[in-house]
């Protein structure tokens, strides 16, 4: 195949599926859910990727050899390392440390570099993700900075696929549209799109809590940014190419909606979708259900969940993060992250080898397990110290029991203990046991603390 053909992987990009959504409360209206997730890459953003890269070679400002720089919530970056990569160029992305382990994994697979930088800065500062971008696109020869928070070809993407796609599959019968903001390219496109062909058409505005874009829809007043964990959309500016002029609603959504909207999704509708689906979809049916007449409206899975297992649909994750509910006691007991009445106790028994008690440790990602005889009654505690003292006569030991190797001499606090005496205990050792007359509760580490203590401030 010559060097110079266009890969056959960018041709199907575009041209997702319109499916209705049948098992949500609708109010009077009809709500249809645009398939982005279908995409090659898994995401809208492979539209403005291709739409980027096409642009910049047509006028120049790619050259073969030459470096693609980005600033990307992981998507962006997704799109422009599939094209990229596929026609040749080095792929450099900065990333907000807050983006999911598959997406960061996803983009090194691929062969992108990634700069991992700061999420807790805003624009202006050194390490905010896209003034690193930009310096790094200074730095490096024959960059190309794609930055799509200022590039006419991002908007201009949706405006000449996204938009119409959604026109003809609705039977050019649609009176409003749910989209969030991240770089503002879907909003403005479809507005551009839809103001000729649909002039009354509105659009509807989902935006995560600690964004600034919907109170600045709402009442042109930019407010105080705050911090969110949805991924994607939301941000703490205006950007330059964003056309809010048919935003007639604007909803605020938070963590726990969108998350929680995004799993509902899945269960209802067997569609796996990421963290700003869930915001779209909790903006979408608030719109709908608001209604007191039949409408058609529109909206997104930006993403696949595929990307975000590790997070949105990880319930450890959702319970330290504080966006599960869980029972409350007002005690100790809401410290552990594992609590054995739910169930999520992860153990292992005396009679198991250490292998196996290795192994859960891996999987569950933790550094001690309590050891359980019939899985009930707590008999010991085992951690990585414990095993690793136990491999002094080689690796043969890893077939040992972990009764061999297990701390039997327990020290417990019962859940009624104050979070000074918690801490009194974790200064002692590795873990804090808590049990009492009816039995072991969960263990809790610093991790778990920290988690509690981090909760506290929202």
């Amino acid at each position: 195949m010559p060097n110079d053909s266009r890969p056959a992987v960018l041709e199907l990009i575009g041209n997702t599926p319109l499916v209705r959504v049948s098992r949500f409360d609708t109010g009077p209206c009809t709500l249809f859910l645009k398939l982005e997730s279908q995409n090659p890459g898994g995401s809208i953003k492979d539209r403005i990727g291709l739409a980027m890269i096409d642009a910049a070679e047509r006028d120049g400002r790619l050259r073969p050899g030459g470096t693609i720089v980005e600033a990307t919530a992981g998507n962006t970056g997704l799109g422009l390392a599939l094209v990229g990569r596929a026609k040749g160029y080095r792929v450099v992305l900065v990333v907000p440390d807050k983006m999911s382990t598959e997406k960061v994994l996803h983009l090194k697979a691929m062969g992108a570099e990634v700069h991992i930088t700061r999420s807790d800065v805003g624009k202006g500062h050194p390490d905010y993700y896209q003034d690193v971008a930009a310096r790094l696109a200074q730095e490096i020869p024959d960059a190309f900075f794609a930055d799509q928070f200022n590039n006419p070809a991002n908007p201009l993407a949706h405006e000449c696929s996204t938009a119409p796609e959604i026109w003809a599959q609705t039977q050019h019968d649609v009176d409003a549209i749910v989209v969030g903001v991240g770089s503002a390219g879907t909003l403005t496109g479809l507005t551009r799109f839809f103001s000729r062909v649909q002039p009354n058409l509105v659009m509807v505005l989902a935006d995560p809590i600690g964004s600034v874009m919907a109170e600045y829809s709402r009442s042109g007043t930019l407010g105080t940014p705050g911090s969110w964990a949805v991924e994607g959309i939301g941000e703490d500016f205006i950007p330059s190419i964003a056309d809010l002029s048919s935003v007639r609603h604007a909803y605020s959504i938070s963590d726990e909606e969108s998350f929680d909207h995004a799993r509902q999704l899945l269960r209802a509708e067997g569609i796996l979708g990421g963290s700003s689906t869930g915001t779209l979809l909790a903006a979408a049916l608030r719109y709908c259900r608001e209604q007191t007449e039949p409408k058609r409206v529109v909206s997104f899975v930006c993403d696949t969940g595929t990307r975000y297992l590790s997070k949105v649909y990880n319930d450890q994750w959702m319970n330290d993060q504080g966006l599960l509910a869980r029972k409350p006691y007002g005690d100790l007991r809401d410290v552990i992250a594992r609590r054995f009445e739910d169930g999520r106790v992860v153990s292992v028994g005396p009679d198991d080898t250490l292998l196996t008690a290795f192994q859960r440790m891996r999987l569950a990602d933790v550094s001690q397990l309590p050891v359980l005889a019939d899985g009930q009654k707590l008999v010991g505690v085992i951690d990585e110290s414990d095993i690793l003292l136990g491999m002094q006569e080689g690796a043969s030991n890893f077939r040992l029991t972990v009764a061999s190797a297990m701390t039997d001499k327990l020290q417990t606090l019962p859940p009624g203990a104050s979070l000074a005496e918690l801490r009194a205990e974790l200064d002692r050792g590795l873990v804090a046991i808590i049990a009492d007359a009816s039995g072991f509760h969960g263990l809790i580490t610093r991790v778990d603390m920290l988690n509690h203590l981090r909760r506290s401030l929202t």
